[in-house]
């Protein structure tokens, strides 16, 4: 349950409503005492309007720049579900797609692998066959960790191709169109090279674009709004059907008015209606206490310095939530939330953590930020090399190694200072 988003839950509930006839959908007139409501109160010391909204009143107050952001989560589910037939098991799959859930917008894996083995307590070497599966599914490339990987995996049916040569051996002087160093050490013709280089020319570099649906739209599962010295934390649910065990037939099971293979028909199916019941309050209570936790973590970005962001792992949420990882992992993936700043995915709050070496630990996301905005001011006649950059970062109070800033500089697809300039 904790793995729908907003509309999938709104299915599975009307599926549910079809498919169980103990189950009826409560009506306004009879949601009085709003019974759910005041139970989740108890569990998340929040007023009850910090658990429901009203999803139609919602879009009405905002402004067109707030509205929904085109919908990537169901690219991924599309691949996730295609996992279902790649022969792994249940464990490697939840691996899969932990992988999945951390690509960038590019396709890419936006994380260390370490960091994915570390959350399931594995070493990385152990879950890079399962990586290896993930790639080489359609879109054939994604999650791939740099340019380099991505074009090796399209290339690697010929390995004998003089594409893939130059790829996995002359990647340095293709991607610096050293062309005549390439054709001297490989011994080919100008006919062979220009061949070669048109075939890579056509190999997808980003494989995570141009599968979302632009007439998608993301509907916020949380709505968080300031209020006072706290923040107001609302699940965008109050649209989708309450339900609860038909009171017409829960009456006659206390009557006995059901005997033999009725009876156990009718109490099975109040049984699993009661779990269902539970789990839709279990979800909206662990995504308030999520979302709750989040907010603890990063007050300065909430606060309005959208420039900062803590380190911030999900075994930090899941300590504090006293959950399992899992758990937590679940109710972030493909789930976005609504704040005075903007819509934002869930898992946009959590980085990476790079020690500076003095004393400060600081979240990978500020050192991104400030790498960006240093190449963005750039005189892009004369665009800065690694190591000006890691002048002007060490200038800034980030003293950081050349290796370190090219890597950055790389997961945020900037090219080298050579390939920046412009006439």
């Amino acid at each position: 349950m904790l793995q729908l988003n907003t509309v999938n839950l709104e299915q599975a509930i009307l599926k549910e409503l079809e498919e169980n006839p103990i189950l009826e959908q409560v009506e306004p007139e009879d949601f009085e005492d709003k019974s759910m409501a005041e139970e989740i109160l108890d569990e998340v010391d929040a007023p009850i309007e910090d658990v429901y909204t009203d999803e139609s009143s919602y879009y009405i107050d905002q402004e067109k720049k707030d509205l929904p952001l085109p919908d990537r989560s169901s690219f991924i589910e599309k691949v996730i579900n295609r996992l279902k037939d790649s022969g792994l098991t249940d464990i490697e799959q939840e691996i899969a797609e932990e992988i999945l859930w951390n690509t960038n917008e590019r396709g890419y894996l936006d994380t260390d692998l370490v960091l994915v083995a570390d959350r399931f307590e594995l070493e990385e070497e152990e879950i890079e066959p399962i990586l290896s599966v993930v790639q080489r599914m359609e879109p054939i490339g994604l999650a791939s960790r740099d340019l380099k990987e991505c074009l090796t995996i399209q290339l690697e049916d010929v390995p004998e191709s003089l594409s893939y040569l130059i790829i996995t051996k002359y990647f340095d002087d293709f991607m610096n169109k050293r062309y005549n160093k390439i054709k001297k050490k490989l011994k080919c013709t100008d006919e062979h090279l220009h061949k070669a280089v048109n075939k890579i020319s056509i190999l997808n570099p980003r494989p995570g674009e141009g599968y979302a649906d632009n007439f998608q739209t993301v509907i916020p599962d949380l709505i968080i709004r300031e209020d006072g010295d706290d923040w107001l934390i609302t699940t965008n649910d109050g649209g989708i059907p309450e339900l609860r065990i038909s009171r017409l037939y829960a009456q006659g099971i206390k009557d006995g008015e059901y005997s033999g293979k009725a009876k156990t028909f009718v109490r099975k199916k109040i049984d699993s209606g009661n779990w269902f019941i539970e789990a839709v309050k279990q979800r909206r209570i662990t995504m308030v206490n999520v979302m709750r936790a989040i907010i603890k973590y990063q007050p300065e970005w909430f606060g309005g310095n959208m420039n900062h962001l803590r380190p911030l792992k999900l075994q930090d949420i899941a300590e504090e939530i006293c959950m399992d990882i899992s758990t937590v992992s679940r109710s972030t993936r493909g789930k976005f939330v609504d704040t005075p700043h903007g819509v934002y995915e869930l898992k946009y709050y959590f980085t990476d953590a790079i020690d500076l070496g003095d004393g400060r630990v600081l979240g990978t996301f500020v050192i991104k930020r400030e790498l960006q905005n240093i190449i963005n001011s750039e005189n892009k006649q004369s665009p800065l090399s690694d190591d000006m950059i890691v002048e002007k970062l060490k200038n800034k109070g980030y003293n950081l190694a050349r290796r370190t800033v090219a890597k950055y500089r790389d997961k945020l697809g900037i090219p080298v200072a050579r390939l920046r300039k412009e006439i």
